[in-house]
Order: C-alpha cells, then sequence, then structure tokens
C-alpha cells in the first residue's frame, strides 16, 4: 500500500473560474531565462576575423608612389587601375583588404584621395597596392 494510493486514481481538478492553459502557454512558462538575449550576436561578432593594416616598406612605398605619380600626369586619359585597399571595420579594430577596378577621374591632394569614374573615393594611405591596367 503506498503514500498516495487513495488518490491516484481520482479525476484531475478542473476549475470552473479560471479556464484551463494551452499547452504553448504551460511550455512558455518553463521556458529558458532571457536574460543573455543578445548573447549569440555578442559571440559571433567577437567571433568575426579582421585583419592588420599592413604598411609597405620603403621599396614598395616608392613603387607606389611611382604609379600614384603616373596616375596624376595622365588623368585626361583617364588610366584604369586596379587598387587593392585597406576598408577599416566599423566595430572593431582592424579591417580587410578590398581589390576595386576602375579608371582614375582625379587625385585629391589636399585630402589625399583617389577618384574614380565610378565615384568611389579611397584614401591614398590606405592603399597598399596599384596595378596599372
Amino acid at each position: 500500500m503506498g503514500k498516495y494510493d487513495d488518490i491516484i486514481h481520482l479525476p484531475h481538478p478542473t476549475s470552473e473560474r479560471h479556464p484551463r492553459m494551452s499547452r504553448q502557454d504551460r511550455a512558455a512558462q518553463f521556458s529558458p531565462f532571457a536574460a543573455l538575449t543578445g548573447l549569440g550576436a555578442a559571440l559571433q561578432e567577437s567571433a568575426r576575423l579582421t585583419e592588420r593594416r599592413m604598411i609597405p616598406d620603403e621599396y614598395e612605398q616608392a613603387e607606389l608612389n611611382k604609379k600614384l605619380q603616373y596616375l596624376r600626369e595622365n588623368l585626361s586619359q583617364q588610366p584604369a587601375a586596379a587598387i587593392t585597399h585597406f576598408v577599416p571595420d566599423d566595430r572593431k579594430e582592424g579591417g580587410s583588404y578590398r581589390r576595386t577596378v576602375g579608371r582614375v577621374k582625379k587625385l585629391l591632394e589636399y585630402e589625399r584621395q583617389l577618384v574614380l569614374t565610378d565615384g568611389t573615393t579611397l584614401a591614398i594611405e590606405d592603399i597598399l597596392e596599384l596595378e596599372l591596367l
């Protein structure tokens, strides 16, 4: 004879005032605690890799300056170039390198920017490599 044998086979009590809760609502009561909302996005952001900005050595900088001078002298012809440049990351230290291909429209001396015919503007200090096409 068990401790609850006298009540184990009785029907489940139902309230006349309160309607029975649905299974979904009952399950929601026991869902995980939501204090860590946004944790997944934060972990994903911290796991995202960025690259460090590379600084060209003296030889590479001299080559880059020669090519920029060529562009400056031939702006009227709108020379084509493939430019590898650094794009800083908005949210964390570092960034990524991208390759942009286009025709050079102008070189802005004071702003130290290179403007392409499609409107793309690149900072000269962000340029790592410049290939004349």
